[in-house]
């Protein structure tokens, strides 16, 4: 059974992705369910990945759950870490420079 992590934290996740990185949450659509992807939004996550809602091309909303890099997860800050390395993965996967992380 994958780990769950606490509904203020899942909270405070999606609203960070949300609000600050829609353009990530696209780009990962794209490279891992459907490169045509128009929007997408972050809806849930828990120990063994995220997931996201997003539109297609000709208007059809649809989900899809991207499983994280390293594997399942049961910490906090591994969050971040995955959430950047599905972000790196689908910049290679894109062919798109990513930016740099601090």
């Amino acid at each position: 059974m994958a780990h769950t992590f606490t509904p203020d934290v899942v909270s405070a996740i999606l609203h960070h992705m949300n609000d600050d990185h829609r353009d990530d949450n696209l780009l990962i659509v794209r490279a891992f369910a459907d490169g045509a992807a128009s929007s997408a939004e972050m809806l849930d996550l828990d120990g063994d990945g995220g997931s996201w809602r997003f539109t297609t091309e000709s208007g059809e909303s649809t989900t899809t759950t991207v499983p994280w890099p390293s594997g399942p997860i049961d910490e906090r800050p591994a969050v971040r870490r995955e959430i950047v390395a599905l972000y790196d993965a689908a910049c290679a996967r894109l062919g798109i420079q990513p930016r740099a992380h601090s």
